[in-house]
Protein backbone atom coordinates (compact mmCIF):
# COMPACT_ATOMS: atom_id res chain seq x y z
CA UNK A 1 0.00 0.00 0.00
CA UNK A 2 1.10 3.20 -1.22
CA UNK A 3 1.71 6.34 1.87
CA UNK A 4 0.60 9.72 1.81
CA UNK A 5 4.89 10.59 1.37
CA UNK A 6 4.85 8.09 -2.10
CA UNK A 7 1.80 10.12 -3.18
CA UNK A 8 3.10 13.11 -2.43
CA UNK A 9 6.46 12.25 -4.36
CA UNK A 10 4.44 11.41 -7.57
CA UNK A 11 2.24 14.17 -7.11
CA UNK A 12 5.24 16.61 -6.89
CA UNK A 13 6.81 14.51 -10.42
CA UNK A 14 4.01 15.17 -12.07
CA UNK A 15 3.13 18.72 -11.21
CA UNK A 16 6.93 19.72 -11.94
CA UNK A 17 7.53 17.88 -15.24
CA UNK A 18 4.37 18.33 -16.62
CA UNK A 19 3.97 22.15 -15.88
CA UNK A 20 7.79 22.31 -17.96
CA UNK A 21 6.07 20.55 -20.32
CA UNK A 22 2.95 22.63 -20.75
CA UNK A 23 4.23 26.08 -20.03
CA UNK A 24 7.05 25.88 -21.74
CA UNK A 25 5.84 23.76 -25.20
CA UNK A 26 2.51 24.59 -25.04
CA UNK A 27 1.40 27.78 -23.39
CA UNK A 28 4.73 29.96 -24.26
CA UNK A 29 4.09 28.82 -28.16
CA UNK A 30 0.75 29.93 -27.51
CA UNK A 31 0.94 33.25 -25.71
CA UNK A 32 3.49 34.30 -28.38
CA UNK A 33 1.33 32.78 -31.30
CA UNK A 34 -1.88 34.63 -30.11
CA UNK A 35 -0.73 38.18 -28.55
CA UNK A 36 0.34 40.60 -30.73
CA UNK A 37 2.27 42.45 -28.29
CA UNK A 38 5.59 40.61 -27.72
CA UNK A 39 6.42 42.58 -24.75
CA UNK A 40 3.38 41.22 -23.18
CA UNK A 41 3.91 38.28 -24.23
CA UNK A 42 7.22 37.72 -23.13
CA UNK A 43 6.67 39.48 -19.70
CA UNK A 44 3.40 36.59 -19.26
CA UNK A 45 5.43 33.92 -20.33
CA UNK A 46 8.35 35.31 -17.91
CA UNK A 47 5.71 34.78 -15.19
CA UNK A 48 4.76 31.39 -15.94
CA UNK A 49 8.62 29.80 -16.54
CA UNK A 50 9.26 31.84 -13.14
CA UNK A 51 6.18 30.04 -11.31
CA UNK A 52 7.61 26.83 -12.91
CA UNK A 53 11.52 27.61 -11.16
CA UNK A 54 9.83 28.08 -8.07
CA UNK A 55 7.69 24.81 -8.54
CA UNK A 56 10.54 23.02 -10.08
CA UNK A 57 12.83 24.00 -6.26
CA UNK A 58 10.19 22.65 -4.03
CA UNK A 59 9.52 19.70 -6.01
CA UNK A 60 13.05 19.07 -6.62
CA UNK A 61 13.92 19.48 -2.57
CA UNK A 62 10.94 17.25 -1.72
CA UNK A 63 11.91 14.42 -3.71
CA UNK A 64 15.54 14.67 -2.69
CA UNK A 65 14.39 14.71 0.99
CA UNK A 66 12.03 11.40 0.36
CA UNK A 67 14.77 9.86 -1.80
CA UNK A 68 17.14 10.27 1.29
CA UNK A 69 14.40 9.39 3.69
CA UNK A 70 13.36 6.21 1.24
CA UNK A 71 16.25 4.92 1.03
CA UNK A 72 19.30 6.24 3.11
CA UNK A 73 22.32 6.20 1.73
CA UNK A 74 21.32 4.11 -1.28
CA UNK A 75 19.91 7.22 -2.63
CA UNK A 76 23.07 8.44 -3.65
CA UNK A 77 23.84 5.38 -5.51
CA UNK A 78 20.40 6.12 -7.93
CA UNK A 79 19.85 7.48 -10.95
CA UNK A 80 16.51 9.05 -9.92
CA UNK A 81 18.38 10.93 -7.11
CA UNK A 82 20.84 12.20 -9.49
CA UNK A 83 18.91 13.50 -12.44
CA UNK A 84 16.69 15.51 -9.79
CA UNK A 85 20.03 16.78 -8.49
CA UNK A 86 21.05 17.85 -11.81
CA UNK A 87 17.83 19.62 -12.72
CA UNK A 88 17.69 21.77 -9.62
CA UNK A 89 21.21 22.53 -9.95
CA UNK A 90 20.23 23.75 -13.76
CA UNK A 91 16.95 25.70 -12.23
CA UNK A 92 19.54 27.40 -9.91
CA UNK A 93 21.87 28.37 -12.45
CA UNK A 94 18.87 29.57 -14.62
CA UNK A 95 16.82 31.65 -12.11
CA UNK A 96 19.83 32.76 -10.02
CA UNK A 97 22.49 33.12 -13.18
CA UNK A 98 21.15 33.64 -16.29
CA UNK A 99 17.60 35.17 -15.88
CA UNK A 100 19.21 38.47 -13.72
CA UNK A 101 21.03 38.97 -16.74
CA UNK A 102 17.95 38.78 -18.92
CA UNK A 103 16.37 41.48 -15.79
CA UNK A 104 19.84 43.71 -16.50
CA UNK A 105 19.40 43.77 -20.12
CA UNK A 106 15.60 44.76 -20.28
CA UNK A 107 16.50 47.16 -17.86
CA UNK A 108 19.19 48.30 -19.66
CA UNK A 109 17.03 48.57 -22.66
CA UNK A 110 14.23 51.07 -21.16
CA UNK A 111 11.98 52.90 -22.16
CA UNK A 112 12.95 50.45 -25.02
CA UNK A 113 11.91 47.01 -25.50
CA UNK A 114 15.44 45.09 -25.43
CA UNK A 115 14.85 43.57 -29.18
CA UNK A 116 14.80 47.18 -30.49
CA UNK A 117 17.79 48.07 -28.69
CA UNK A 118 21.53 47.57 -28.66
CA UNK A 119 20.98 45.08 -26.09
CA UNK A 120 19.17 42.65 -28.58
CA UNK A 121 22.23 40.16 -29.59
CA UNK A 122 23.67 39.69 -25.99
CA UNK A 123 19.22 39.31 -24.81
CA UNK A 124 18.97 36.81 -27.65
CA UNK A 125 22.09 35.08 -26.88
CA UNK A 126 21.41 34.68 -23.31
CA UNK A 127 17.50 33.77 -23.74
CA UNK A 128 19.15 30.95 -26.22
CA UNK A 129 21.25 29.79 -23.58
CA UNK A 130 18.20 29.66 -21.02
CA UNK A 131 16.58 28.22 -23.48
CA UNK A 132 18.67 25.00 -24.00
CA UNK A 133 18.73 24.34 -20.32
CA UNK A 134 15.04 24.36 -20.23
CA UNK A 135 15.31 21.80 -22.66
CA UNK A 136 18.06 20.06 -20.85
CA UNK A 137 15.45 19.72 -17.90
CA UNK A 138 12.73 18.77 -20.05
CA UNK A 139 14.64 15.97 -21.08
CA UNK A 140 15.53 14.67 -18.18
CA UNK A 141 12.28 15.41 -16.46
CA UNK A 142 11.33 12.59 -19.14
CA UNK A 143 13.90 10.41 -17.94
CA UNK A 144 13.14 10.89 -14.34
CA UNK A 145 9.21 9.94 -15.47
CA UNK A 146 10.00 6.89 -17.47
CA UNK A 147 12.87 5.69 -14.72
CA UNK A 148 9.77 5.95 -11.72
CA UNK A 149 7.35 4.01 -14.27
CA UNK A 150 9.80 1.00 -14.66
Amino acid sequence: MRSFWDGLAGTMLVLWIGGMWAIGYVAAPVLFASVDDKRLAGMLAGNLFEMMTWIGMAAASYLLIYRIALDRGAALKDLFFWLVVLMLALILVGHFGVQPILQGLKDQAMPHAVMQSVFADRFARWHGISSILYLIQSALGLLLVWRLVR
